[in-house]
Parts: structure tokens; sequence; C-alpha cells
């Protein structure tokens, strides 16, 4: 199991063995919501299409593509440097500031802030600035090998910020979609605009219309009453998975949530 960059409440990461069993073969894996990339980095697609709202997240990613050592390099520095909750908070205060940060900083500043911040959150308020607290630890990881192992994959794949509406406009004939939203009924203030029911709704109706096109649709949600009348023509699969936001650390907590597949995708299951 290859472990991502971010600590990423919601990460597949621990779910992969179970998901993999769902993903069917294709030409190209597009995912409209990016988060850790977990399901990237533990698949063997041919190709692709990685898409988030988040500027701040496709930046990482595309840093990382295109400047691997220069951005570790940069990324050591701020971590070493800025080892305390008021270091944290002179950074945020820099990263939220500086419109005109070159992304190389911006890239490595957000790195250093997720993996400081509470459970590594990433949270935004509705005018854009990071604002997920600080969170003492003995000594925050930095992900050497990940980075190295994410620049590796990544060369594969086309990075865009974008909505699930513009990423989902792009699924061409040969493409499997993935799709991992903000879940029903959750934390949803992922980033400036929320994931309310409306967008559980146009998420749905469109994943809905490519799967009687034929595309291969694979979808994660709640277990919930909506999320089973939206995936109603779906095939639907009940997992347990780990919950860890308001979880006293040193604990776990377990929620059901759904996977849904469509119907007529392609069986033949992909190489993890």
């Amino acid at each position: 199991m290859n472990k991502t960059i971010l600590k990423w409440p919601g990460s597949k990461a621990k779910v992969m063995d179970e998901l993999n069993k769902h993903l069917p073969a294709g030409n190209r894996l597009v995912e409209p919501f990016a988060g850790s990339c977990a399901v990237m980095m533990n698949t063997d697609y041919p190709a692709y299409l990685v898409a988030d709202i988040n500027p701040d997240l496709i930046n990482l990613y595309r840093q990382i593509q295109e400047f691997e050592k220069p951005l570790t390099a940069l990324a050591a520095s701020v971590f070493a440097q800025n080892a305390d909750e008021e270091s944290y908070y002179s950074i945020r205060k820099s990263f939220n500031d500086d419109a005109g940060m070159p992304l190389i900083y911006r890239a490595a500043y957000f790195l250093y802030l997720t993996r400081h911040a509470y459970r590594g959150l990433c949270r935004f308020n509705q005018n854009g600035g990071f604002n997920a607290p600080y969170e003492k630890t003995a000594k925050p990881y930095f992900p050497t090998e990940e980075i190295q192992v994410f620049a590796i994959k990544a060369k594969r794949a086309t990075f865009i910020c974008g909505d699930f509406t513009e990423t989902l406009a792009q699924v061409e004939v040969g493409d499997v979609v993935y799709c991992d939203p903000p879940y029903d009924g959750t934390f949803t203030q992922y980033h400036t605009n929320g994931f309310a029911e409306i967008h559980q709704r146009q998420l749905a109706q469109q994943l809905n219309e490519l799967a009687a096109a034929g595309v291969p649709v694979v979808a994660s949600n709640s277990d919930t009453s909506l999320i089973k009348n939206l995936y109603g023509e779906f095939d639907r699969h009940i997992i347990s998975a780990p919950r860890s936001i308001g979880v006293a650390a040193g604990k776990s907590k377990k929620a059901s949530e759904i996977i849904a597949v469509s119907r007529h995708a392609n069986k033949g299951k992909v190489a993890a």
C-alpha cells in the first residue's frame, strides 16, 4: 500500500483493498475529487485525470510533478525552521495574505500547514483563507519517500483545478470515473463553498447519465437514504470505514459508507 503525501481525513488509503474490488479496467481513471490521491497512488491505470476545486491542492501536486527535488528541499527547510505553534500561525498568515507568493513556496507552505494542522484537516473560510488550527505533536512527519513515489506516478497524470461538472465533461470513451465527494451528512466546508444536497443531486445526475451512456462509474459516499435514492440504479456495496475527525487521539471509530458501482461497468479489475 502506497502512503499519501498528506494526512487527509477521509483518505481512501485504508479502504483500497475493498475499493479495488470494484474499480474496473480502463484507459484512464478520472477523479473529480482528488483529495489525498490515495486512489491514484494505489491503482495502475495507464493514465489519470485528477481534479479538485482546491487550487492549493492541485498546485502542490503540479509542483511535485514538475519540480520534485527543489520543492522537497524547500518544504523540508520550512518544516525544520518552523517547529512550534507560533511559527505555524505565522506561516498560515503569510499563506493567506501574500497573494503574490511564488507557486513553489505556496506548495511548500500548504504541505507544512496540512501536516501541522489539527488531524491533518484542510479547511478554508468563506474568504478562501486556510483556518485549520495547530495540533501539537512531538515531530510532524515529513513525507520524503511519499513525494518521491508520487512524482513517479504523476508522470501518467494530468492535474486540473475545477469543479466536478467541468471534470466530468472531459470524460472520454475508455475512461473509468471514480468519485469521492464530500459525504452526505458530514463536514462539507472543504474549500470556501460547501457541498450541499443540491450538489449531491447534481453530481448523481451526471454520474447516472455517464453510466447510462456505458461509462464505468464508481462512487463513494455516506450510507444514507439520500445516497441510496440517488444511486438507485447502481449496485451498492456497504463497507465499514475509519473516521478520525472528532475522535480522541489513539482511538478509532468506524462508519458505514457506500461504494456505488454502475451496472454496465466493465468487470475486468485493475492490478493494484
